[in-house]
């Protein structure tokens, strides 16, 4: 089985999470990958491979290193998670390959079209080969090419004894994209002393900064008469809502980039008597994440203020996902030298550039498992327009072996 075999058996099972479960994993579905990677990994031959009942998978592939030059290497982690995003669907995805893409416009299917126009970033993958939908499902890139990725490094080094490295531990995780990947990570019994998450985006991407993040719901009862006799006793729960946007600072996904941090409005549902609005709230930046979170308070306290003498009013419920994994991670910098040097091995220009979302390894890091993040060569990430550049793919793999050696001697 190559890369593109790999990947594509893994994107063909519906791994999708479900944040209104309340279960752990979200969706027994994703067991059907997990018993997959359970069985591969075994069949490589890594050991001490195991899958928990909240469907984590663990592996160890045990140093070939001795003496000092083992006592002074890390134990390192590389994980990846399993599941797909809510947003758009992953059942029967059907991958096609674009070989050698002359950089015009990609006919998905269903009337969808993959247009370097939109998405002029495709302009820097002519000539290498692209894995896409066919316009009805997302791809599942994100992370299933982390998956891959991993797996193939594990396959590498069991087959190559020759490449030095030091302990390894690999792990995969459900229900990432709705924030409860790390929720039952086993820490202790992983066994790394640093790890990276292979779930970035655009090959060279290096990522330590991430978002501190919330979600927030905004819940509204309205007032409800005939609208033939409304006049001074409706209050329209829908528009109330609107009322409560239109009080928040313009800075959305769609007009903010780099570490700008935005207010986004993910569902907005309900009817004259009652609405119900989600939110995510985002920022690197602690204080501006602090102030934003009160912005939002601030908006639903004015609007009940304004209708207090109404039977409207606003209740909203903010609870935080996650920090900036920066200052954990900081103390431990040859994290970053050591991906920088393997990327330029490798023959890729390394960025380092802020993650305008989170990963795992944003609470991992917090849990004591300092974890940046590495490209995998995705994009377009939770929709149909989700590609991947399966050259970068492949490049990645080299990355991941070199990256093994230039952690050897580096343990502080």
């Amino acid at each position: 089985m190559d890369i593109l075999e790999r990947f594509i058996s893994y994107a063909g099972i519906d791994t999708q999470s479900d944040e209104t479960s309340g279960t752990h994993p979200s969706s027994e579905k994703q067991f059907a990958l997990a018993r997959v990677l359970e069985r591969e990994l075994r069949e490589l031959g890594a050991a001490e491979v195991r899958l928990t009942e909240q469907c984590y998978v663990y592996a160890r592939i045990p140093s070939n290193l001795a003496g000092e030059e083992a006592s002074s290497t890390p134990a390192v982690g590389f994980i990846a998670h399993m599941d797909t995003a809510p947003a758009a669907s992953g059942k029967a995805v059907k991958p096609r390959l674009v070989s050698a893409y002359d950089g015009g416009e990609i006919e998905l299917g269903h009337g969808e079209t993959l247009s370097p126009r939109i998405f002029p970033q495709l302009r820097d993958a002519i000539g290498q080969d692209l894995l896409v939908t066919d316009g009805s499902t997302l791809l599942g890139a994100d992370d299933k090419a982390g998956v891959t990725e991993i797996m193939e490094l594990v396959k590498y080094l069991m087959e190559h004894p020759e490449r030095k490295h030091g302990e390894i531990r690999i792990g995969f995780t459900p229900d990432e994209e709705i924030g409860e990947g790390a929720d039952f990570f086993d820490v202790t019994g992983f066994g790394a002393e640093v790890a990276y998450t292979v779930d970035g985006g655009t090959l060279g991407e290096i990522e330590y900064e991430n978002f501190n993040a919330a979600s927030a719901v905004l819940e509204i009862k309205g007032v409800n008469v005939h609208p033939g006799s409304a006049k001074g006793k409706m209050v329209n729960a829908v528009l109330l809502a609107m009322e409560f946007n239109a009080l928040l600072p313009d800075c959305t996904p769609a007009n903010t980039e780099g570490y700008e941090g935005f207010f986004h409005l993910c569902e907005l549902s309900g009817n004259e008597c009652a609405a119900k609005a989600q939110y995510i709230i985002r920022d690197h930046d602690r204080e501006r994440f602090e102030e934003k979170k009160r912005i939002f308070t601030a908006a639903a306290e004015r609007l009940n203020a304004k209708y207090a003498a109404t039977d409207a009013s606003l209740r909203v419920t903010v609870k935080d996902s996650y920090y900036n994994m920066k200052e954990k991670v900081e103390p431990f910098l040859y994290l970053i030298s050591a991906a920088e040097n393997a990327f330029r091995r490798c023959g890729v220009m390394p960025r380092i550039v802020p993650i305008r979302g989170g990963t795992d390894g944003a609470r991992l890091s917090y849990e004591g498992l300092p974890c940046p993040n590495l490209s995998t060569g995705g994009g377009n990430y939770h929709g149909i327009y989700e590609y991947l550049n399966v050259d970068s793919a492949k490049k990645m793999v080299e990355v991941l072996v070199v990256l093994c050696e230039e952690l050897i001697g580096k343990k502080q």
